[in-house]
């Protein structure tokens, strides 16, 4: 059921500014009351070495105001604790990447920050590595804020420009960080919390995610064979 389980985000482009960015959040907030819920939010992307988060604020806040989600890229790129403050104000709903989030960079208020709100994390392996913003994929901050027990969403970014899709993050953060079948489960389970959507639509999904478990969690023949 495609109304049942698809949302979306509308973009605002920080190559367009906050002109362009206020008049995306009116059409927004207008999608928001014509779709019956099929438009959610917006998502704040693009070149992150373009503009400052303060010029996206005052809409960014009005939006929130009239009941969008907010999906922010934030610390894509090192040296932007200052924009990364202001953002966090809002609060976000969803942080994506957040690559220089963390503590060794000199962010420790900030992490803070984002544990007391429970802000999800929207992590992207191969993109990170292959932009160039990770140096090696078991550098990748995904273990930072995974060991912490914080609310963590592994996403593809973008699979036709980074040529993955997301069976293949959860299989190179599983072989990366050692996590079991059954952890990789529950990262997928967990994950279901922070997606933009109602009560009733998470609680469908998850009674789905509980009737798959056994049959994705069983050992195969070979394994079962192996351990006899």
């Amino acid at each position: 059921d495609v109304h049942l389980y698809s949302r979306f985000l509308i973009a605002i482009d920080r190559r367009g500014g906050p002109i362009v960015a206020k008049q995306t959040v009116k059409l927004a907030e207008e999608f928001l009351l014509s779709t019956d819920g099929i438009v959610v939010g917006l998502d704040l992307s693009g070149d992150p070495t373009v503009g400052h988060g303060k010029d996206f604020f005052e809409p960014l806040f009005e939006a929130k105001k009239a009941g969008l989600k907010l999906a922010l890229h934030l610390s894509e790129i090192p040296n932007k604790e200052e924009e990364t403050k202001i953002l966090l104000g809002l609060p976000p709903d969803r942080i994506g990447h957040g690559t220089f989030l963390n503590s060794t960079a000199g962010s420790e208020d900030l992490v803070e920050l984002v544990r007391q709100n429970h802000i999800p994390i929207e992590l992207c392996m191969t993109s990170n590595f292959k932009s160039q913003t990770v140096p090696s994929c078991d550098k990748h901050h995904f273990g930072y804020w995974y060991n912490m027990d914080h609310p963590t969403v592994l996403c593809t970014d973008d699979k036709g420009v980074f040529a993955t899709d997301l069976s293949q993050e959860y299989q190179l953060v599983a072989k990366t960080f050692n996590l079991t079948p059954s952890q990789i489960w529950d990262l997928s389970y967990e994950s279901i919390n922070y997606i933009f959507a109602s009560d009733s639509v998470k609680l469908k999904l998850k009674e789905q995610w509980h009737k798959l478990k056994p049959s994705l969690l069983r050992p195969s023949p070979a394994a079962s064979a192996y351990m006899n």
